[in-house]
């Protein structure tokens, strides 16, 4: 019975160091979720102010149907932001399942994040370009950058012509919610004249301008998306954790539980025997 009781205490010591590491694992996605948030409202503002000048520009220019290149064959590209770390339940597969009905015959995968690999190698799916997420909101800049060189460099080299965002968003009502975004062709329709009537001073020739606009443009939403990935991806962290936590706390009642049973069991032993030993004894 000692050993069992042994063995017992010492589950209930290891369920209790796991109990604190899952807190302290649900503290820090917690706080990165914040941090997160703090950083959307800067990068909202930059795309605002790059919208507003493309507005500016647009004035005058006669963009045929809303591009400004002549139509080509259409190549599509899907750019897919997954999880980078475990501990995330089904985050990744969620944003799979909607990416996979956006892919076409011949199109390009892109994806961010190292555990959205294992989940394409499952499915069978080729990547075509890869990068790790984030570890830190400070860090968004640089891949969004990262990101947005690799996208263009495809338009240039490969002819794409179709570009399309998945990610997941932060949502208190919601384990994962995905959202697909066109980034490419550009929309011109979802800026509104300028509601001045100056002309801008260009010294660049129009064109040249509006490409550059539309590429810190695009820039502006990867950096959104970055964001919004990594604070969706420890929010279901969070969510994670907090599961995980119920369930060891449960475990560990029944532990207890199970610890008192056997200490009663074994003082009802050592009762019995001295009660025993004094009747033989008499």
């Amino acid at each position: 019975m000692s050993g069992r009781a042994a063995e017992l205490r010492e589950r209930i010591e290891t369920v209790h160091k796991l109990e604190t590491v899952i807190s302290a694992m649900r503290g820090i996605a917690a706080s990165r979720v914040q941090e997160a948030h703090q950083h959307l409202e800067s990068i909202r503002t930059f795309a605002a102010t790059i919208g507003a000048a493309i507005s500016e520009v647009l004035v005058g220019l006669d963009l045929q149907g809303g591009s400004i290149d002549p139509p080509r064959e259409e190549r599509s590209l899907l750019l897919l932001f997954a999880a980078e770390q475990g501990f995330a339940g089904s985050f990744s597969e969620k944003l799979f399942d909607v990416a996979q009905a956006q892919l076409v015959d011949g199109g390009e995968l892109f994806l961010v994040g190292d555990r959205g690999l294992l989940v394409a190698a499952e499915r069978g799916l080729h990547v075509d370009w890869s990068v790790p997420m984030i570890a830190h909101p400070m860090q968004a800049a640089g891949l969004a950058t990262r990101i947005t060189d690799a996208i263009f460099a495809r338009i240039a080299g490969a002819g794409i012509t179709r570009v399309t965002l998945v990610h997941a968003s932060p949502d208190g009502a919601e384990p994962v919610r995905v959202e697909t975004k066109a980034l490419m062709p550009f929309d011109f329709t979802r800026f509104p004249p300028p509601k001045t009537r100056i002309a801008p001073l260009m010294t660049l020739p129009p064109e040249h301008l509006l490409q550059s606009l539309i590429e810190e443009h695009v820039f502006a939403e990867i950096s959104e998306a970055v964001i919004l990935s990594f604070a969706a991806e420890n929010e279901a962290r969070m969510r994670a954790m907090i599961a995980a936590q119920e369930n060891t706390s449960d475990t560990l009642d029944e532990m207890v539980r199970g610890a008192r049973r056997l200490r009663q069991e074994e003082i009802t032993e050592e009762i019995v025997e001295l009660a025993t030993a004094s009747l033989t004894q008499s």
